[in-house]
């Protein structure tokens, strides 16, 4: 059968807003690739170029992109005689920031956030360790600086500048591993911090621990002690474990949020 989407709201409430400033194109994809990833439009479901046409009042060229787009992150694919069809999730791009966006904007949230922790704490304190034996002084000692920023940050509750230094900061562990794989991994790090804070699932101020642990990281890193630093980012990735543990069995539980 034929879905119809609602151009109104893809994701009900659970959505984010499309920017503002976006095009047409980005407009309809924002809405159409968050109605996909938050089941709103069931896998197996046929689209049809004309009522997207219709519905978001746009040129055909315009949603022959948007599926083009989306075709190539595996959310939709086209078939011969059948129209253009949505995937499972088996088949989407998981490591697209597009679609964890996307995800992290639907009642899956938690699930994305888990995945996302787990892949992170297999990942993130081996590239410490690494960084501990490939980072350049100068580019350590801008660590242990950022380190200190946090921690400022994070003490006067500025969230938005904490959110930025920590994102800067798990971007410089990655790259100074020496590993162009685990540098890539940045914006999906990128994507799970800002959206723990854009859906509120991160205290005001920073927990004392996890602020000193940044810091014990960045230390380590500097004195080439890659144990210590693979050791620390351990536990920054067991706290921030235990506090999405938390809330996802939450969740799960009758009447959670």
């Amino acid at each position: 059968m034929l879905y119809r989407v609602n151009q109104s709201s893809p994701g009900g409430a659970r959505t984010q807003h499309a920017p503002a400033e976006a095009g047409l194109h980005a407009r309809v994809l924002h809405h159409l690739g968050t109605a996909i990833c938050s089941g709103d439009v069931a896998t197996g479901s046929v689209l049809s170029i004309e009522d997207l046409v219709d519905r978001y009042q746009v040129s055909r060229s315009v949603i022959r992109e948007v599926l083009r787009v989306l075709a190539s992150m595996g959310l939709v694919e086209t078939r011969r005689r059948v129209g253009i069809m949505i995937q499972s999730a088996e088949a989407w791009s998981v490591f697209d920031p597009q679609v964890i966006r996307w995800r992290l904007a639907s009642e899956g949230r938690m699930a994305q956030m888990r995945s996302i922790t787990e892949l992170r704490t297999a990942i993130e304190p081996h590239a410490a360790w690494l960084a501990a034996e490939r980072i350049d002084d100068d580019d350590a000692s801008e660590l242990v600086g950022l380190a200190a920023k946090m921690w400022a940050a994070g003490k006067a509750g500025d969230e938005a500048r904490f959110l930025h230094l920590d994102i800067d900061f798990h971007r410089r562990v990655l790259a100074a591993s020496g590993n162009e794989m685990f540098a890539n991994l940045h914006q999906i790090v990128a994507e799970v911090l800002a959206g723990r804070h854009h859906y509120h699932l991160m205290p005001h101020y920073p927990d004392e621990q996890a602020l000193r642990l940044h810091t014990d990281v960045a230390q380590a890193v500097q004195r080439r002690d890659g144990e210590r630093a693979r050791q620390a980012m351990v536990e920054i990735m067991e706290q921030g474990f235990a506090e999405m543990k938390s809330m996802w069995e939450r969740t799960a539980e009758p009447g959670g949020a």
